[in-house]
């Protein structure tokens, strides 16, 4: 991690509006300057220079290269609209506090919120951010104005962990009135047919859905050693387990889950990323818009 921004990643300063912009312009700046210039593409091409072709689409826009990279075609979309419409989606339910080297999952998507924010303010698209538990929604409703991005660091930074997951209230995120780009951080910790119903329901043919799947390390790979009693977050169930017996048994079960949440998504058509918090949160998303953008090429 770099050392600036790890210096960054504390309590005084990510609980503040000053602080959490500060870390969301120093990892924009850092992976858009020096080697890493190029990841300034202009305004919107980073987040809606394709999308998938539909019936009835111009022909001519049809980019053949893209199509001999990923045998599907795509349209030249930023040759038709530069700016999109961006949704961030921020799972707060209690099982998101869960933390690892000082840093719990919902800090973690703070950052990476507030960075990917920063960038799409940038490149002048309009952004908006929804926090979702069973005890509330919380809105900031896309707009493209100054003070926007004060708003949506402010509900970013009042943001608490609790509860569990919920659909009932979240219809206001599935008015889709024009093109979008839908950025869902979750730990996928509840009940997988509620939030697959949800997920379902964010895409469309116009639309883009992109899932960051946040996982502890220790939680894939249960690498503890002794007995220990484990508490469900959310549901406040307890469980005792020998860690030494049970790691081999416990360790499939979640490789086979995160494979059939990958599945799943790609099935969907839904852009999923397993993203491990112990990583450098900007690093993640480096690599992830250097991936897209070598994509679009």
């Amino acid at each position: 991690m770099d050392a600036r921004i790890k210096e960054l990643l504390k309590p005084e300063v990510l609980n503040t509006v000053n602080g959490l912009e500060l870390i969301a312009r120093t990892i924009v700046e850092g992976f858009m300057s020096g080697s890493n210039k190029s990841q300034s593409v202009g305004s919107g091409q980073e987040f809606s220079q394709y999308k998938n072709y539909q019936a009835g689409d111009d022909l001519r826009q049809l980019d053949w290269k893209m199509f001999a990279r990923s045998e599907r075609y795509y349209i030249k979309q930023a040759e038709i609209e530069t700016n999109i419409t961006v949704k961030f989606i921020v799972d707060a339910s209690h099982s998101m506090a869960y933390s690892e080297n000082g840093l719990s999952k919902l800090h973690y998507a703070k950052v990476m919120t507030a960075a990917l924010a920063y960038l799409a303010r940038k490149q002048s698209d309009t952004f908006g951010l929804f926090t979702v538990n069973d005890q509330k929604v919380n809105a900031v409703q896309p707009r493209f104005e100054q003070q926007q991005f004060i708003r949506f660091l402010n509900e970013l930074v009042h943001l608490k962990s609790e509860g569990r997951w919920n659909n009932s209230g979240t219809n206001q995120l599935l008015d889709h009135s024009g093109k979008e780009m839908i950025v869902f951080i979750t730990d996928m910790y509840d009940d997988a047919d509620d939030l697959h119903h949800f997920i379902s329901q964010l895409k469309n043919p116009r639309n883009e859905v992109i899932v960051f799947h946040l996982m502890g390390q220790h939680e894939t790979d249960f690498d503890f050693e002794g007995s220990f009693t484990f508490e469900d977050l959310e549901s406040g169930v307890k469980t005792k387990a020998n860690t030494v017996l049970q790691q081999k048994e416990y360790s499939q079960k979640v490789k086979s889950w995160l494979q059939a949440s990958r599945s799943w998504m790609l099935e969907k058509q839904i852009n999923y990323q397993l993203t491990f918090i112990n990583e450098p949160v900007e690093i993640v998303l480096r690599d992830f818009l250097t991936a897209r953008k070598r994509l679009m090429r």
